[in-house]
């Protein structure tokens, strides 16, 4: 089998620094941005980028950084991975759309094919493809009140949805995702999460599981619920990894009263974190999975798999979209789901989590014996992990105190360096790590050594 270590790679792995961040053609564009751009989208670094490949991004002004980002999850296989590359201009070449609703063609048969047959679960399944991860939670849960003729969804304390209508009211925080879109569609219920830093329940995952059913039951009712929408692994609330038991307890809750259990792995699916999904890891297996992000190597798709007599419920017609399915992404993520099969990338992410880990502790160590315990927590799986910083007491105990002024601080002074870095939490105190899969040892050990020194000078 060839593995990630054999890939050749088209740009150096290497950070290099030829200006100063942002350099003079970033900036010059950024201004042109600021007259062309609408002033709500933000981005987190104020780089442009002319050329991406393996673990790194090169920007206008000739930089090397390090990409530990992966565009939020979405590059795992790389960001110019040749073999999508190739599938993407070999389909363009032939038709960039034609319409699955109107003509169709193999390309998304053969997706919906490869999906159902690694998705959980051993029963017969249907697909189908949309563009985003916000519009596959969306068509989720109306798969799930058709099939069940319930309304009532379950969503939980910090997750991460999206930002259509229906989205947003799933999603926990406000600002910058909620505030003064409303009003938000209803029949969305909130219970609490397992927050193991966190919650008053710790570690057991099945208490805080009976918790959140105790209060579904009491204030919206089973025979009302159509879902329960859970990311196994939370996404843009911290990278929270409920408590071993929280995930199995509700879906035999599901399973008992007929409400269907709906696993968001938009962010977590696709060999992120070690496994092909991360309910697997807790022996789940979801009615309905949505998955998008690492699905096709960077082109828009998305898609909802699901038990077969579910997803065929609903009438024809009910379902697809203009662009939903588009062959060029297609192509792309059949390339992609090849290239993570032929080169492991499961395997390589556990690889990843315990490079990430090691330097993440040793740091945690480090400051914890210097009277700067400011690393709360260490959490995550494969390659998708987190630290969460806190602020110690004046008498330098430890707190968990959020500290989101470090957070930021960190992920600006790596930047500075020459390294990409994400921050997330209902908070605003998460460190987020989620590089490219195929990235190479040494340039992460780099990447990690620039944000672990950024984090000692800050704290």
């Amino acid at each position: 089998m060839t593995t990630a270590t054999d890939i050749v790679y088209r740009l150096p792995q290497e950070r290099k620094l030829v200006s100063e961040l942002p350099g003079p053609r970033s900036m010059e564009i950024g201004q042109r941005r600021l007259g062309a751009v609408a002033a709500g989208v933000g981005s987190s670094v104020p780089v442009f980028a002319a050329d991406a490949d393996g673990g790194v991004i090169v920007d206008v002004d000739g930089n090397s950084l390090i990409d530990l980002g992966s565009g939020i999850a979405v590059t795992s296989v790389g960001a110019s991975n040749s073999a999508v590359a190739a599938a993407v201009a070999e389909q363009a070449a032939h038709f960039t759309h034609t319409c699955f609703m109107v003509t169709p063609y193999e390309g998304y048969v053969a997706v919906a094919e490869k999906l159902n047959e690694i998705t959980p679960g051993d029963f017969e399944k249907r697909t189908v493809l949309f563009n985003s991860g916000a519009e596959a939670v969306e068509n989720a849960v109306k798969i799930a009140r058709l099939s069940t003729r319930r309304n009532a969804v379950i969503a939980f304390d910090h997750a991460y949805h999206g930002r259509t209508n229906l989205t947003m009211a799933m999603t926990a925080k406000s600002m910058p995702y909620k505030r003064n879109f409303g009003p938000f569609a209803p029949e969305v219920y909130r219970m609490p999460m397992s927050y193991p830093y966190r919650d008053e329940l710790g570690s057991d995952g099945v208490a805080a599981a009976k918790r959140a059913i105790s209060m579904i039951e009491k204030q919206v009712g089973a025979e009302t619920t159509a879902a329960i929408v859970i990311e196994p692994i939370q996404g843009e609330g911290g990278f929270i990894v409920p408590a071993p038991g929280f995930l199995s307890t509700l879906a035999e809750w599901c399973t008992m009263h007929r409400v269907l259990f709906i696993a968001d792995e938009v962010q977590a699916g696709f060999a992120r974190t070690g496994t092909w999904f991360a309910c697997e890891q807790e022996g789940v297996t979801p009615d309905l999975i949505t998955m998008a992000k690492g699905i096709a190597g960077g082109m828009p798709l998305s898609a909802v798999t699901g038990r077969a007599d579910i997803m065929d419920t609903v009438h024809g017609g009910g379902l697809g979209g203009t662009y939903g399915g588009n062959p060029v992404a297609c192509a792309a993520a059949l390339a992609a789901i090849d290239q993570m099969e032929s080169l492991d990338l499961c395997g390589r992410a556990r690889h990843i989590e315990t490079i990430i880990t090691e330097a993440l502790s040793a740091t945690k160590d480090e400051l914890d014996g210097a009277g700067l315990p400011v690393i709360g927590d260490i959490r995550g799986r494969g390659a998708m992990m987190a630290v969460e910083l806190v602020t110690p007491a004046e008498d330098g105990t430890a707190t968990r105190e959020p500290n989101p002024d470090l957070t930021a601080a960190v992920a600006k002074a790596a930047l500075a360096q020459g390294v990409v870095a994400l921050t997330c939490g209902t908070y605003g105190n998460v460190l987020r790590l989620l590089p490219p899969l195929v990235i190479g040892d040494d340039l992460l050990r780099d990447g990690l050594a620039v944000l672990c020194q950024a984090l000692k000078d800050n704290a």
